[in-house]
């Protein structure tokens, strides 16, 4: 079963306008967290049908965590988050909340990402924003919870204590 992927979503990267910064700094932060993982990568434009279409592909190729880098502002071109909600069956708000609170203390804006993560079958799927800082301080900011979540989402019971 793959473990991991990171799919960005920009239009300028996949025009090949603009280096992908964001999307690699995720995929190397992953690599140093669950060293050996499969690390899957994606790049589509920003438009829903190229993102659902991308997101549902990994889904059924099993990946256990997606994270998809950008789109979650307020521009009109922003339209991960909509994507995301038509392929998940159950929402994960408190990753999306958990990034906010602990990244808006050093970045006010933060507050206005649309992100949201939630569960498509035993796939956790959660949008980091486009930003170089944004999505590593974002993914830093969950990456002590998922562990835990990707161990409940195979069917573990264990909790941990406080």
């Amino acid at each position: 079963m793959p473990g991991f992927a990171v799919v960005t979503v920009s239009d300028r990267c996949f025009a090949g306008t603009q280096a992908d910064t964001a999307g690699e700094a995720v995929a190397q932060l992953i690599e140093t967290t669950w060293s050996g993982e499969t690390i899957g990568r994606g790049l589509v434009p920003d438009r829903i049908e190229a993102i659902t279409t991308l997101l549902h592909e990994l889904c059924h190729q099993q990946y256990r965590l997606i994270l998809t880098v950008g789109g979650t502002g307020l521009g009109p071109r922003d339209v991960t988050p909509e994507a995301t909600r038509q392929l998940i069956d159950r929402e994960v708000p408190g990753l999306t909340e958990a990034m906010r609170a602990l990244t808006s203390p050093g970045y006010r804006f933060a507050w206005l990402s649309r992100a949201v993560a939630g569960l498509h079958g035993s796939t956790l799927i959660v949008n980091l924003p486009g930003s170089l800082r944004g999505a590593t301080e974002c993914l830093q900011a969950i990456l002590p919870l998922l562990p835990h979540a990707l161990e409940i989402i195979a069917g573990g019971s264990a909790h941990p204590s406080a």
